[in-house]
């Protein structure tokens, strides 16, 4: 028997994820100004360093994140979304713990993220909901520099 729900890493490029990854984007765009927009596309999520998976139900790709390696040993977040119609199912939250566990097991000694802040529609609850995981408001992270429409939190991954 299959599992209903399962989430493996895939190739960002893949046809069958395109919808997804629009919806990821148009998010994106919508609710952040171009010039603080760092939403990835699937060239970009398929770039050197990263890791992409996708989580499926019953086979259908409802929701998807990411990781990259940043040189200093920790990882950032990245592309963390979930179909519209799937929300509420508790979706973003397994791929959250899911990327947790990837990290852990590849000896990331923290996570960090940029997501949108008050500033920004569309953010709240991805906002509650690193903060329930025990992400804490941190500084800019790697790449990044202090920006009114953007967060940046962490979560310290201890051995």
């Amino acid at each position: 028997m299959t599992k209903e729900i399962e989430i493996r890493q895939e190739d960002p490029r893949a046809p069958g994820l395109q919808p997804l990854l629009k919806a990821h984007f148009a998010h994106g765009a919508q609710a952040s100004p171009v010039e603080s927009n760092h939403t990835l596309d699937a060239a970009g999520l398929s770039g050197p360093g990263l890791r992409f998976w996708v989580l499926r139900d019953k086979g259908v790709p409802l929701g998807c994140g990411a990781l990259k390696i940043l040189p200093d040993g920790t990882a950032e977040v990245k592309s963390v979304h979930v179909a519209e119609a799937a929300r509420g199912r508790g979706f973003a939250r397994r791929i959250m713990l899911h990327l947790e566990a990837e990290a852990r097991a590849s000896g990331v000694s923290a996570l960090a993220l940029e997501t949108g802040s008050a500033l920004c529609p569309g953010y709240d609850a991805a906002r509650r909901l690193y903060e329930a995981l025990g992400y804490e408001y941190c500084g800019p992270v790697h790449g990044y520099s202090e920006d009114p429409m953007s967060v940046f939190m962490r979560l310290g991954l201890v051995p």
